[in-house]
């Protein structure tokens, strides 16, 4: 991967002209829908690579049929190229911070490899099973097939369903979390296995560049693993399935097919993997036999079956009713089955359709079921006789005080509102800090960290989520290994993706409050899961929704966003200013011209304080040639470190999803330092070209939970098919005092917002909270 396009032509000139000025090159906010130019330039690409890694590097072939927004997995790091595609730009695979913490809960999965090792040779689809994973595809079987309904696979089929949760009551103390573990760090790989790596690499005609991502995703036996089953290298970060049968024809010569079990299995992989990367924690099995399908796999099924056998893949029922055997009637018939032989079975029961059956990695099923565990313990374990009467009274504003009462009651609560509305949570935090309880605000941001500190007046209580958990902020943890905390206050909760979130939980004591805090408007998380909209979506926990409004033209505009309408307002002080274009290259030069001259003359903000948001990295008009041009223009120099000039406005991805701007000090043997807030952070050489890039420019998804003074938001005419909703939302509502849209788009801009809603993602979370006892029924 590469941190910038090199070799790239920069944008046009962005020299100051007559006419350069805001006013006279700006619109009234109230032309978004209509004055725009109509004659976009036809001579540029018909689609802009998305932001998304999915789109960059062959999500499009997993089975989702998605467009628009999707999640933005590990966006920063240049996501858009891969590994084989540009030898020895594969990125060192960043693993999970969940895994360390449930890295105990892997028994399934452990047992799975035990009886693999023991088997003299692969398992032909369908046979030579037993015990468990015989009844297993049985399941899978009856089940899709509408033969048997899902509840005959309880483990007490006579018996009404008992829920999906099991949750003690808050009156018997639920078990204490276990102590995380230190979030892992990419661990090196000797010598020794990257050569051995490199050799079967070399064999199968694959690039040399590989041989140290595959024995970091492989481990030390990669060279084994590779050579006993080469479609293990779908595995390595940005190997599509192609070059995968590239390099297994290349071993092993006619020895291999299409149905080479070895193939689908990492197929079926592959494909969840894929969708992991827009924000899927699981799959339809229907949807993933059809991509199978579109693979050349012949018999999809049996695939499936041989995954779900293997291990690679995990299988589940979604979609009971949990109330269908509560129906007396029902009950009665299911009986009268049970004790009479032969009894007719009655039409409802024939017509029963079939359970949903998803399919999913253990690492997300066991996050998801962790946190819906956590998140029920917390809910029922609190203190609820507490009494915040008089700090409620002396809230600030009356959506401020209602939130107070509400956490006073309750263990798990979810707060949501707009910009306007992170007054609530501060407010929160200063009332709790006042009667002695030791709450803490955790944001996705520094900049989120240092606005919520402003807003409470005391920087202890206001943390980054990565920095809590890391242990580099905030009060850190009890003996126990529970954070030292009586109340945490999660802001920018859209952003939490659920492996985050079950570390998070499973770091909280018996007792802790917990308060989700967020704009369920804005972008989802880079990560697996839909946290935040899975809790308010489930409506296990009490919920605040804040009546405060976000202010100004800027705030009028993007409430309309939110509910899919792009209104008129008035910018009596060039609030909100349209820039109209007729191609990318018009949108490169005229953005360099607002963010050099035009806003800082006629705004008062200054360059630094300019943030520039596009729809991709890739494109005329995407981050990369965007970042091109500015550089030349506010900060021109060589790139003599990777690329790189101290004082260029940078970005750091530590791990996917994981954004820090900063910039460049100095680069030395040790790597490139840069100054990220005021923290002196070291890049390693052989990071830089994955986990740094230029800043000037940015996606929405990684400006998410970050704000500037200014924003000037480009839309060129090949971004019109990547525009939605959320999308338009999260870019506009992160300008505070000024916003600029460089628009050519035509009515691509309106249709989106009015109608390209959220993308859904499909997720276990939702049904599994659903499936908990009330509070009140726990109690």
């Amino acid at each position: 991967m590469t941190a910038l396009p090199r070799g790239e032509t920069p944008g046009p000139s962005a020299e100051d002209t007559e006419d350069d000025g805001i006013a006279a090159v700006g619109h009234s906010a109230a032309d978004v829908p209509t004055d725009v130019p109509t004659d976009v330039a036809t001579d540029v690409p018909t689609e802009i690579p998305s932001e998304e890694p999915g789109d960059q590097s062959g999500a499009d072939d997993a089975p989702t049929a998605e467009t628009g927004e999707t999640s933005e997995t590990g966006d920063a790091g240049d996501a858009g190229e891969t590994a084989a595609e540009g030898a020895g730009e594969a990125a060192t695979p960043a693993l999970s911070e969940a895994e360390a913490e449930l890295a105990a809960q892997r028994e399934l999965h452990e047992r799975i490899e035990q009886r693999k090792a023991e088997k003299e040779g692969p398992i032909p689809a369908g046979t030579k099973l037993s015990g468990t994973a015989a009844d297993l595809l049985a399941a899978v079987r009856a089940v899709e097939s509408g033969e048997k309904a899902g509840t005959a696979f309880y483990d007490s089929p006579a018996s009404p369903p008992e829920p999906r949760r099991a949750v003690h009551p808050a009156t018997s103390a639920p078990a204490r979390p276990r102590t995380p573990e230190a979030s892992r760090t990419t661990q090196g790989t000797s010598p020794e296995a990257t050569a051995a790596a490199l050799a079967v690499l070399t064999e199968g005609s694959a690039p040399e560049a590989l041989a140290r991502p595959a024995a970091e995703a492989l481990g030390e036996q990669a060279a084994d693993v590779l050579r006993a089953d080469p479609w293990r290298l779908l595995a390595v970060p940005g190997i599509r399935p192609e070059q995968a049968d590239g390099f297994a024809r290349a071993l092993l010569g006619a020895g291999c097919g299409p149905d080479d079990e070895r193939r689908t299995a990492a197929l079926v992989g592959w494909l969840l993997e894929r969708a992991a990367l827009q924000g899927h924690t699981a799959l339809d099995a229907s949807a993933v036999r059809a991509a199978l399908v579109e693979r050349a796999v012949a018999d999809p099924d049996a695939a499936v079956e041989h995954a779900v056998a293997e291990g690679v893949v995990l299988v589940f029922q979604d979609g009971l009713d949990p109330t269908a055997s509560a129906d007396p009637d029902r009950q009665e018939e299911e009986d009268g089955q049970d004790g009479q032989e032969g009894a007719p079975a009655t039409e409802d029961a024939v017509a029963e359709e079939p359970v949903k059956v998803l399919l999913g990695l253990d690492r997300y099923a066991l996050a998801e079921e962790s946190l819906a565990d956590g998140l029920a313990r917390l809910l029922n374990a609190c203190e609820k006789g507490a009494d915040w009467s008089r700090a409620a009274s002396a809230a600030p504003s009356p959506s401020a005080a209602e939130l107070i009462r509400t956490v006073a009651t309750g263990g798990l609560v979810v707060h949501s509102g707009g910009e306007a509305a992170r007054a609530e949570p501060a407010a929160l935090i200063a009332a709790a800090n006042g009667l002695g309880i030791r709450a803490v605000g955790a944001t996705h941001s520094v900049g989120g960290r240092q606005r919520l500190a402003t807003a409470v007046g005391d920087p202890q209580t206001a943390v980054t989520l990565s920095g809590l958990l890391s242990g580099t902020e905030g009060p850190g943890r009890d003996a126990e290994g529970a954070l030292a905390l009586d109340l945490l206050v999660v802001l920018d909760a859209p952003q939490l993706d659920v492996e985050t979130a079950a570390i998070l939980v499973e770091s909280l004591a018996d007792g802790t409050r917990l308060v989700l805090s967020g704009d369920p408007g804005v972008l989802g998380s880079a990560g697996a899961g839909r946290v935040f909209a899975d809790v308010l979506a489930s409506r296990a926990c009490p919920q605040v929704v804040s009546r405060t409004p976000d202010p100004g033209p800027i705030g009028e505009l993007v409430s309309g966003i939110g509910i899919g309408e792009l209104t008129q307002v008035e910018a009596p002080g060039k609030e909100v200013v349209i820039v109209p274009v007729r191609d990318a290259g018009e949108a490169v030069h005229r953005t360099v011209q607002l963010v050099a001259d035009s806003v800082p003359r006629a705004i008062g903000v200054p360059s630094a304080d300019t943030q520039v948001i596009t729809v991709g990295h890739g494109g005329s008009a995407g981050t990369g040639a965007l970042n091109t041009a500015l550089k030349q223009r506010l900060n021109p120099g060589p790139g003599r470190f990777g690329g790189f000039d101290p004082g260029d406005r940078v970005v750091h991805v530590p791990a996917p999803g994981r954004a820090v701007p900063g910039s460049v000090v100095s680069a030395d043997a040790e790597g490139l330092h840069l100054d990220c807030a005021g923290t002196a952070v070291v890049v390693p050489q052989d990071r830089v070209e994955a986990s740094v890039r230029h800043s000037w420019a940015l996606s929405a998804h990684q400006a998410a939970g970050m704000r500037w003074p200014a924003v000037v938001v480009v839309l060129p005419g090949d971004a019109a098919q990547a525009l939605s909703r959320p999308w338009v939302y999260t870019a506009f509502s992160r300008a505070e005092r000024h916003l600029s849209v460089v628009h050519g788009v035509d009515q691509a801009l309106p249709r989106a917002v009015a109608e390209v809603p959220a993308q859904e993602r499909t997720t276990r979370l939702r049904p599994l909270l659903e499936a908990l006892p009330t509070p009140d029924a726990a109690s």
